[in-house]
């Protein structure tokens, strides 16, 4: 199934899951968090991250889309970056490997994500399509789900139709 790169909004994005680039607390944030929360719904959004209480750096978890033209939101934490030699790359892989795999059990066939880290986290914008797409690749070779990884502006957009 495709692979592809759009410029969109990720809460207008119709897929059986979205990613949100969320925090360790899933608590309502900044940047495409507070997009999304605000979308679904932010009130119960907030009451079912606060059910799971918790998600490490590199993991991910799941609840309802609520209102989003979705039937999952799958959070995704990703790193701070903090100069590139503190694992960042490994646990950026890891969030876009966790989601996909969650995306599996959910018995999703299309997921959308965001270019996780490269907003407020600060993880360079090339870099982290770079392993976007390498990690989202990777996992089309031996499995079917249409990926869509949305990004928000312009220049991400060109940087990604460069890769």
């Amino acid at each position: 199934m495709p692979f592809r790169m759009e410029r969109n909004d990720i809460t207008r994005v119709k897929a059986d899951a979205i990613v949100n680039a969320a925090n360790e607390q899933l608590r309502h944030g900044g940047g495409v968090c507070g997009a999304i929360f605000k979308a679904a719904g932010a009130r119960r959004l907030q009451a079912a991250c606060n059910k799971i209480g918790y998600c490490p750096t590199g993991q991910s978890v799941a609840t309802p889309a609520f209102d989003l033209p979705a039937r999952h939101i799958i959070h995704a934490v990703g790193p701070i970056w903090r100069g590139g030699d503190q694992g960042e790359e490994a646990l950026l892989a890891s969030c876009y490997r966790t989601s996909l795999e969650l995306a599996i059990q959910l018995k999703c066939q299309s997921i959308a994500f965001p270019l996780i880290s490269a907003g407020i986290y600060g993880y360079p914008r090339r870099q982290a399509l770079e392993v976007a797409r390498r990690e989202i690749l990777a996992f089309l070779e031996n499995n079917e789900m249409d990926v869509t990884l949305v990004l928000f502006d312009a220049s991400t957009t060109q940087a990604g139709n460069m890769l």
